[in-house]
């Protein structure tokens, strides 16, 4: 790299395509450099899913879930939750009232810096509402999970969720 008047200009070797033909490349300035070579700033995502999966659904069952775990490296919330496979998506909270188990959309959900926040059976968790077809077993389901940091900044986590069937003993180890 050598130095210049508006910053790092770049040279790469030259190449020879034919005899007598060279191909030189420059590029002046870091920023463009820096994205020619998929470096920017940003690259390094904030938040962290993990073991993500959706519940199969059989023919004619309009709804299913989707689990995973979130870890933010700093304070952030969960603004929305996309999904093509379903009409509404929505965050839901499944919590005990006395002997009953209630269900309700939330907002948001709060993730503090460094801390999993799961996303399970019996606690938050995402809804996919009217699905446009039954999502089966060992296929996948995009989810796009947006959060916002406090700064309101927002970031969209592309997500591939594998689908699970009812029962299956991996399903099962996510409940506890």
């Amino acid at each position: 790299m050598k130095p210049s008047e508006k910053g790092v200009r770049l040279e790469f070797p030259v190449a020879t395509l034919e005899k007598g033909v060279r191909l030189e490349f420059r590029v002046a300035g870091f920023a463009l450099a820096a994205a020619l070579l998929g470096v920017t700033a940003s690259a390094t995502a904030q938040v962290k899913v993990d073991n993500p999966w959706v519940r199969a659904a059989v023919p004619g069952q309009l709804s299913t879930g989707a689990f995973f775990d979130l870890t933010s490296a700093r304070d952030a919330t969960v603004v929305k939750v996309e999904s093509p496979v379903a009409a509404v998506v929505e965050v839901h909270v499944s919590e005990m009232k006395g002997d009953l188990m209630t269900m309700r959309a939330v907002p948001s959900v709060a993730l503090p810096a460094n801390k999993a926040v799961r996303f399970a059976p019996g606690g938050y968790h995402v809804m996919l509402m009217d699905l446009k077809q039954p999502v089966k077993n060992g296929e996948s389901v995009p989810l796009k999970v947006t959060v916002e940091y406090a700064d309101s900044k927002r970031e969209t986590i592309d997500v591939k969720a594998p689908v699970r069937g009812v029962g299956t003993s991996e399903q099962h180890k996510h409940q506890h």
